[in-house]
Formats: C-alpha cells, sequence, structure tokens
C-alpha cells in the first residue's frame, strides 16, 4: 500500500422512471385490447378478469429518498468543513533519505479537535506529512484561507499520528468519535487536500474494521485500520473520515493501489487508537508502549495451521524469541502459537502487537500458547 503522500459523483428519479414504465403499460395494454378484438372471433370469446388499475403514485415504501440521503451528506459537510485543515511542511534532508541533501516539502491534510485540559486546538494529521519538520515549517491552512503555525508539535512515528497545537481557542472543531462502535456498511466522508484541491469531501462506507495485514514501512508498527471505499488520494493523508453525525471515526492514512491512486481500498487509523496516543503525547510528551521480544511471522497460512493440528487460522507465530527479553524469560519458544491473551482470542501477529503495546511496562500476563499439539498457558 502507498501512503497517501503527493509527492509524487444520474438519472430521472424512481417517481419519473416508475411515470414512464406506467405510461408504457397503458400503451401495452391498449395495443392488447385492440389485437384482443381483431384477432378473437365472436365464438370463442370467454370472460377475463379485469386487469388492476395502474397505480396513480408511486407507494411511499419504495421511494430511496436519494435527497435525503444528500441532504444529510450537506448537512455534515457544513459542520465538518470549517475543522478542516491543509497542511503543508518543510522536513530536513536527513529525515528523507532520498532528498539529496535538499529540505523536502510535503503536503497533507488534518482535523482540528480539542483535548481536556489543553488551551486552544489541536491539528491531528500524519507523522509521514510532518516528519522531523520544526514548527515554524509547518504552515496550517484554515478553511477560511487563514495561515496558522503549530506552537508545539507532538509526533508518534510508530502509529503515524502527530499533532500541532494551535494555540487560539477560537478555531473551530469537531469531535473523535468512539470508533468501536463503527460498523461495516456505515456510511461515512472523508474530507482532505488530494493534489492539493483542499475542501475536497467523498464519500463511502467502512468496508473493515481491525486491518493490520498491511506493509507501511518500517517505522509504522501499531496497526488497527479502519478500510474503506471512500476515494483517498495523495494529499489525503491526516484528513478527517467522519461518521453521518460529523464525528471524526478516523484519520486517513494510506491507500492500496499499484498505481499510486485511488482504487476504493483505504485505510484510516480509528478515533480510539488516536485518543490513547494524543493523550500520552499530550501529557507525557512521548508513547510508552509494552514488548514481548519475539519476531512474529507475518502470517500463518492455513496449511502451516494444519501441519501444527490447529483447525483454524488464528493466533500468532513465533519465528525467533530475543533472549534477555520478556519471552525469553517466561518461557516462550520458536515455534509456539500465541492463541490468547488473557481472556483475549488473538486473531493475528498484528493483533497481539497492538494489544502487548497498549500495556504498560512491567505489567504480567497470562499467554495461552500452542506447542507440541496442545495448548498450554504462559506467564510473561
Amino acid at each position: 500500500p502507498d501512503l497517501c503522500d503527493p509527492q509524487d459523483p444520474t438519472g430521472g428519479t424512481m417517481k419519473s422512471k416508475l411515470a414512464f414504465l406506467a405510461v408504457c403499460g397503458c400503451g401495452s395494454f391498449a395495443g392488447g385490447v385492440v389485437a384482443d378484438a381483431v384477432f378473437r372471433s365472436p365464438g370463442n370469446a370467454t370472460a377475463r378478469p379485469p386487469l388492476p388499475p395502474v397505480p396513480a403514485q408511486v407507494s411511499a415504501e419504495f421511494d430511496p429518498q436519494p435527497a435525503a440521503l444528500s441532504d444529510r451528506f450537506q448537512a455534515t459537510i457544513r459542520k465538518v468543513s470549517p475543522a478542516v485543515v491543509a497542511v503543508d511542511a518543510v522536513k530536513p534532508p536527513q529525515s528523507d533519505p532520498t532528498a539529496k541533501g535538499k529540505p523536502v516539502e510535503e503536503s497533507g491534510s488534518g482535523v482540528m479537535v480539542k483535548f481536556p485540559g489543553l488551551r486552544g486546538a489541536v491539528a491531528i494529521t500524519n507523522n509521514h506529512v510532518v516528519g522531523a519538520a520544526e514548527p515554524a515549517k509547518v504552515y496550517v491552512t484554515l478553511s477560511d484561507g487563514r495561515i496558522v503555525q503549530p506552537s508545539k508539535i507532538w509526533a508518534d512515528a510508530e502509529s503515524d499520528i502527530t499533532l500541532l497545537h494551535l494555540d487560539d481557542d477560537t478555531l473551530p472543531t469537531i469531535e473523535l468519535a468512539d470508533s468501536d462502535r463503527v460498523h461495516r456498511g456505515q456510511w461515512v466522508l472523508a474530507f482532505g487536500s488530494p493534489f492539493g484541491l483542499n475542501q475536497t469531501v467523498t464519500h463511502g462506507i467502512i468496508s473493515a474494521s481491525d486491518r493490520g495485514q498491511i506493509n507501511l514501512g518500517s517505522t509504522i508498527r501499531i496497526k488497527e485500520f479502519l478500510q474503506t471505499d471512500a476515494a483517498i488520494n495523495p494529499g489525503s493523508s491526516g484528513g478527517p473520515l467522519v461518521d453521518l453525525d460529523g464525528r471524526v471515526v478516523g484519520i486517513n492514512t494510506a491507500i492500496a493501489s499499484k498505481s499510486g491512486d485511488n482504487s476504493g481500498v483505504s485505510f484510516s487509523i480509528p478515533a480510539n487508537l488516536v485518543k490513547r496516543v494524543a493523550g500520552q503525547l499530550i501529557e507525557k510528551g512521548a508513547v510508552t508502549r509494552g514488548y514481548l521480544g519475539v519476531q512474529l511471522a507475518s502470517v500463518l497460512d492455513p496449511a502451516e495451521a494444519l501441519r501444527l493440528g490447529l483447525s483454524r487460522v488464528s493466533g500468532a507465530l513465533v519465528e525467533i524469541v530475543h533472549p534477555g527479553t520478556p519471552a525469553a524469560a517466561g518461557g516462550l519458544r520458536q515455534g509456539d502459537v500465541i492463541l490468547k491473551l488473557e481472556d483475549i482470542g488473538l486473531r493475528d501477529e498484528n493483533h497481539l502487537i497492538n494489544l502487548i503495546s497498549a500495556l504498560p511496562p512491567g505489567q504480567k500476563v497470562q499467554l495461552v500458547v500452542w506447542r507440541d499439539r496442545k495448548s498450554q498457558s504462559v506467564s510473561v
């Protein structure tokens, strides 16, 4: 998948269509009456039940009411747009090995929110947009065209989240939603500045959640994305994905594409992960994460699962246990398949990474592992 990196919406209404069909039906019926009179002899005439009358209007229960959805979209856009920003950054050359000693200009998007106890607003964007740029080299363009600069920047490369502190209490903001309540098929709108086109809005649905089996480079390790088919393109990075109540459910981050352009498979950082990361960044300046000290297989395929005696593809396969780590001290072994963390069944290796990373260092946990074709508990 490519990061959304700029370097590099027909026909008549249902009623009109049905009205047309009704007219055609009347014509066909009239033609049928004429044909029946011409070709049927009086001797074999038979009585027929009358045809039902043509309905005068379409029943409301069959009316999809497209205007109602359009109105909902527009109301959401009016609510959200003032809080959507464009972000431009000039990153130092050492932050990009391809820069050849020159500063790197990057463009993306963002959304302004408020956090308790913090004066002003915070523009949330992606770390790959801002990178190591200094506050004086970051430019935030508001919906009214004004340009402001952050007084402080917090960044977490592992989740690809950057916070830009804008010390102004008058700036418009919107709310972060509870992304755990998002469900597949739910309408969403994506806001951003694709190809430098500020305040662009696209629509789609939530296609899936908890997507982590995607490669986004060596620095981004915490991956539990929402997947959407809303169009996201280069320059959309950092823009909000919102529900129809105008709340941010995700921060648009990446697309799966062979061409670099939208292909209907896009990924957003869920709002609840943003909340957890932002809380630590604002409070402590950095994010503290737990770790086990193992290297995990990128995938547990069906053939390998059956070979190990498992009846389903789930869990995290241990490839390497690093010496001197919690995993080594707890007795984890190469070839173990970690099935549970406490009472939580593990979907895959990325699920385990996210859960362990959310734990504080020093906490003891129980793992259920599959070893020698049976399960057993390990304390780590």
